[in-house]
């Protein structure tokens, strides 16, 4: 009986000692039972548990909602008379077959002993697969259990679907994919198929077995259907992977929907055996070709979704050529591109100098003065230009402080240091220990996420630190070539509810986590820090860019997110959201992959706030190179956000008015400026050639005066204000702000705008190669 659990022997399919299945045998069935609490539940759970089954309980107005969210092998209902809840055994049956998940699953009635064969018939028309009564064995109640595991009634119209998760099984699958191309082959319209990897299958497999393979699919598969129209069928094959077939689609709306069940499974948090996890869905889809083979077709769909498990940018990847297994580079490129990209300095000068002159002179010749008109746009842009930076000067005076208490108790916390260690291998150990030494009233882990070529010394010393301190997780991500590759794989890996992005040459301040939770519990999403220089001593460029630092995060961040009321990621000392971050993540094809998040956050209708206070130190450029190499990226970078985001603003997103317009100065108008600057050379020119000579030119044009003045101000203007809100180890170095005002204004603005007008070429001709910043070990700025 039931009750007599204990002596009851083991089926041969139960595990040995030790709670896990022998090698040879198949993992115990996990059974979901429902009943109200009581002798008879407790009997019926001993007994279930002493053949081996894993079990979970349920009340029976909890069952549709338990199946939903994490489905059992096997369902057990105690039948009770009078019924629990107002619902009798009929009633339960009806609302768990209802449930898609519950459809096809095995469901046992446990009857009270003087149960009468109606009843017991009634239950069996309703849905059940089999009743017994209490008094069982529980020998025969795990028997029974597996024989309908082994043999499982479906209805009729299901029989082609897989019984444990009712989705096509891969062969059946492949059927209804030949089926879907014998109808392309008639004429109509064509499809798309698509293959969906989790990048944590293979963690999840190693801790809890391959019985995971079912439950990742099936948690994909009911996101599918939760949102409705991103598939037609649904298939799982023994790896774990969903299979999708959509036909009657366009390549866009493909691209549309898998990009939405992509962050739908990003933004979901799943329990998989029993276990709370994240997945990161890796999509690899391709359209239906008529003349492809099935198997051919699911092949190509795979090696697209082990593309896209490189990136785990939740992205979806079309499968191209070189993917191929017998292909194993992409096609060369042609050598006129890079011969082209070598002659960028030239091609700036023919492009903004040559042409416009040109252009100016022959619309003359034909009746049109357009130079003249010119010079009244560049001197209106110039001193746009210069108005806004005083602006945003006189607004940072007045940015929003950090609230002075959290809003919420402190929560577990999450750092994340991206790291190419062959680079940060020198810096990569003093940024660890300052981090261990992290002032934080919660549970804070810290995971060094990098990425290396080769194995290194410096990896043996991260693990002795690990040892020591169980905080420090040390995540080597294969295969990644980026910065965001490195955080898009940690996300899933995190445990706290909020998460700080740090460079390897970062030191945050000790209660710098404690400082941006004030901000991400009181109704913000993310949180931007300043980043202060600590090697500015190292040279000039340090120095430099040390007083260009305060300037953009003392300076232009908060009085931009004041005036515009919007706020960016600058790539460091960023706190976000972890369910946030794990719905964005970062795009690695961006060269600034921060401010691209940023903006696909801001068109979510998130919010950034900017904290001057919130300090971090790290690293700059000490040589021209290296500094040259740095904003040629970031300029670059900043074109390719501007490219994809500016006409999104203007046209769709949560943006007011204010917003739109400080993002289309941000993104459109910062790339305009380079080129409308120097149109006054050719301007120039051309007057000289119209008027007959240099020397008939009137340079003493109030005009033209004022707007040289003006634009010459706002450099000092806003040293002076960066100065002013500068931190005060660097506020103490007034000879780097005089010496920056004259290397600003005569020098380095200048270099900044060639670089961003090359910067603009070389995107045009495809060049987007990445060159590390080296870095050296450093003290911080002396004071």
């Amino acid at each position: 009986m039931l009750v007599s659990q204990h002596t009851a022997s083991t089926p041969s399919s139960a595990p040995p000692p030790g709670g896990r299945p022998g090698p040879a045998g198949p993992a115990p069935a996990r059974v979901l039972a429902v009943g109200t609490p009581g002798p008879r539940l407790d009997r019926l759970l001993r007994a279930l548990k002493s053949t081996g089954h894993p079990v979970a309980h349920a009340l029976p107005p909890d069952a549709g909602s338990r199946l939903r969210h994490a489905p059992p092998d096997a369902i057990v209902v105690l039948q009770e008379d009078p019924p629990a809840h107002g619902w009798d055994g009929t009633d339960l049956i009806r609302r768990i077959r209802a449930v898609p998940t519950g459809s096809a699953l095995p469901l046992l009635v446990v009857t009270e002993l003087d149960t009468g064969s109606a009843t017991v018939a009634e239950l069996l028309g309703q849905g059940a697969d089999d009743c017994l009564r209490d008094d069982s064995e529980p020998i025969e109640l795990s028997a029974r259990i597996e024989a309908r595991l082994r043999r499982v009634p479906v209805p009729v119209e299901s029989l082609l679907l897989d019984p444990r998760t009712g989705l096509y099984s891969y062969h059946h699958f492949l059927g209804e994919l030949g089926r879907e191309l014998q109808r392309a082959r008639a004429g109509r319209r064509g499809g798309a198929l698509t293959v969906v990897a989790v990048a944590e299958m293979a963690g999840l497999e190693s801790r809890l077995g391959p019985r995971v393979h079912r439950e990742v699919a099936e948690r994909l598969a009911g996101v599918a259907e939760k949102l409705g129209n991103v598939c037609d069928r649904l298939g799982w094959d023994e790896d774990g992977h969903l299979l999708m077939l959509m036909p009657d689609v366009d390549e866009e709306t493909t691209r549309r929907r898998l990009e939405q069940f992509a962050h739908a499974v990003a933004g979901t948090r799943f329990v998989v055996a029993d276990e709370n996890v994240r997945l990161t869905p890796a999509i690899g889809w391709l359209p239906i070709d008529r003349a492809a083979e099935r198997e051919k077709l699911v092949r190509k769909a795979s090696e697209a979704a082990n593309e896209a498990l490189n990136h785990r940018d939740l992205r979806p990847v079309r499968h191209a050529p070189w993917m191929d297994g017998v292909t194993h580079r992409r096609p060369r490129r042609s050598i006129v591109r890079p011969v082209l990209s070598n002659m960028t300095p030239a091609l700036v000068l023919l492009l903004g100098l040559g042409v416009p002159f040109l252009l100016y002179q022959q619309l003359y010749l034909a009746g049109f003065d357009l130079g003249s008109a010119m010079y009244w746009v560049v001197v209106a842009g110039l001193m746009t230009s210069a108005a806004l930076v005083a602006l945003e000067c006189l607004f940072s005076l007045d940015a929003p402080e950090r609230p002075g208490s959290p809003g919420q108790p402190y929560p577990p916390a999450s750092a994340v240091i991206a790291a190419y260690l062959p680079n940060e291998a020198a810096t990569i150990v003093d940024t660890v220990e300052s981090f261990l030494r992290l002032e934080y009233p919660g549970e804070l882990e810290i995971v060094l996420a990098y990425n290396t070529p080769r194995p290194l010394p410096v990896e043996e010393t991260l693990r002795d630190i690990a040892r020591r301190d169980p905080r420090l997780v040390l995540l080597k991500v294969r295969g990644s070539t980026s910065k965001a590759q490195n955080i898009n794989a940690a996300v899933s890996r995190l445990h706290g509810e909020f998460v700080g992005i740090f460079d390897a040459d970062h030191h945050p301040e000790p209660a710098a986590f404690q400082h941006a939770w004030h901000w991400l519990s009181n109704g913000y999403d993310v949180v931007q820090g300043h980043c202060v220089i600590r090697n500015g001593d190292s040279s000039l460029v340090a120095s430099l860019v040390a007083v260009e630092f305060e300037s953009i995060y003392a300076v232009s961040h908060p009085g931009r997110t004041r005036m515009y009321d919007f706020g960016v990621f600058g790539g460091s000392n960023g706190f976000w959201r972890a369910d946030l971050l794990a719905r964005i993540r970062m795009h690695g094809s961006m060269l600034t992959e921060d401010i691209d998040s940023s903006l696909r956050a801001l068109e979510d209708g998130v919010r950034i706030a900017m904290d001057r206070t919130l300090i971090s130190r790290e690293l700059a450029p000490t040589t021209l190179r290296a500094l040259w190499n740095q904003r040629a990226r970031w300029a670059q970078g900043w074109l390719q956000v501007s490219l994809k985001h500016q006409w999104r603003v203007l046209r769709s997103g949560p943006f007011t008015r204010r917003q739109r317009f400080g993002l289309t100065v941000l993104l459109g108008w910062r790339e305009i400026q380079p080129w409308l600057g120097l149109q006054i050379v050719p301007i120039l020119a051309y007057s000289a050639w119209r008027e007959g000579g240099v020397d008939r030119l009137d340079w003493l044009v109030p005009s033209c005066l004022l707007a040289v003045l003006f634009t010459m101000a706002s450099g000092p203007l806003q040293a002076a204000f960066a100065w002013r809100l500068a931190v005060p180890e660097i506020r103490r170095r007034k000879g780097w702000f005089w010496r920056y005002i004259v290397f600003s204004t005569f020098f380095y603005s200048h270099l900044k705008n060639m670089v961003a007008r090359q910067a603009h070429l070389k995107e045009a001709l495809g060049d987007r190669q990445w060159r590390v910043t080296p870095r050296t070990a450093a003290g911080a700025v002396r004071s």
